[in-house]
Parts: structure tokens; C-alpha cells; sequence
């Protein structure tokens, strides 16, 4: 069974899903859908903690799904600490894809924030972001979690 839960957070609702014991989807809205279960609530927590200040890494089961390429890139990302940001080329070097790909995984990651996507940004700026506000709430997201050297 699917259950989700929606919380408000400063950048508006954030809603997670979980199926089976982990959660396999979030996202940038606020859902009324059965969503009550302890794994809901802990995420929901982490969620609220994050957002206040008080956690930098998420504990939650995880599962993307994706046995294939995105799938090297959405662990990949998994894999950037709080405060750190990567080039889609370092991730590309790293998972052996072009950076166009590593792209569109980015924009293809069904559980944003905890896979952080917003912390994967292009040789030349930001890149892109899918959240409603786009860049602008990319950057809130880096400047929240202090992203060492952003100039922005």
C-alpha cells in the first residue's frame, strides 16, 4: 500500500510516499491522501528537522527504483554531504555517463531534497531546478545548508 504525508516547510508543502517500507517519492505539493504510518512520521521529522536546522543527513529508508543509469547518478547524489555541492561533470566522471546525462537524472529524481538534486550544479551556475521557484529555490535549499564557496 502507497501512503503519503504532506508538511509545510519555508520553500511551501513537501509531501513524502512510502510503499513497502521506504520512501520512493516526494515532492513540491500538498497531498490529502491516507498518510499515516511510522515510517511517514519519521520522515516527516527528518523533514521538519531538516528544515529548522537541527539535521544534516537524512535516515529514512530510501529506494529510487532505478537499476540503470539515473540510478548511478540518483546514488551518486545521495552520496554529497550537506554543505557540499558537485558539477554534473564530477558526477558524470564518477558514474562514467556524459553530464547530459547526469542532467536529466537530476531532473528525473522522484524524491527531491532527500536525494539531494539541489546540490548538483553546472560548470557555469546553478543549472536547473524543478521545484516550484525554480533556481531561486535551489539556492535557498544551498544556502540553508550552507554550501561552502556559493557566490551566490
Amino acid at each position: 500500500m502507497t501512503r503519503r504525508i504532506s508538511i509545510n516547510t519555508p520553500i511551501g508543502p513537501v509531501y513524502v510516499e512510502e510503499q513497502d517500507g521506504a520512501i520512493i517519492r516526494a515532492g513540491w505539493t500538498a497531498v490529502e491522501a491516507p498518510g499515516d504510518s511510522p515510517l511517514l512520521r519519521a520522515a516527516a521529522e527528518e523533514l521538519t528537522a531538516y528544515f529548522d536546522g537541527r539535521l544534516n543527513r537524512f535516515s529514512v529508508p530510501i529506494r529510487h527504483g532505478r537499476e540503470d543509469a539515473t540510478g548511478k547518478v540518483l546514488d551518486a547524489m545521495l552520496a554529497i554531504p550537506m554543505g557540499e555541492t558537485r558539477q554534473y561533470g564530477d558526477i558524470a566522471r564518477e558514474v562514467g555517463l556524459p553530464a547530459q546525462a547526469v542532467g536529466q537524472a537530476c531532473g528525473a529524481n522522484r524524491i527531491p531534497i532527500l536525494i539531494p538534486c539541489h546540490r548538483v550544479l553546472s560548470a557555469s551556475g546553478l543549472g536547473g531546478f524543478s521545484a516550484p521557484g525554480g533556481v531561486e529555490t535551489k539556492v535557498w535549499l544551498l544556502r540553508h545548508e550552507g554550501a561552502a564557496g556559493l557566490l551566490i
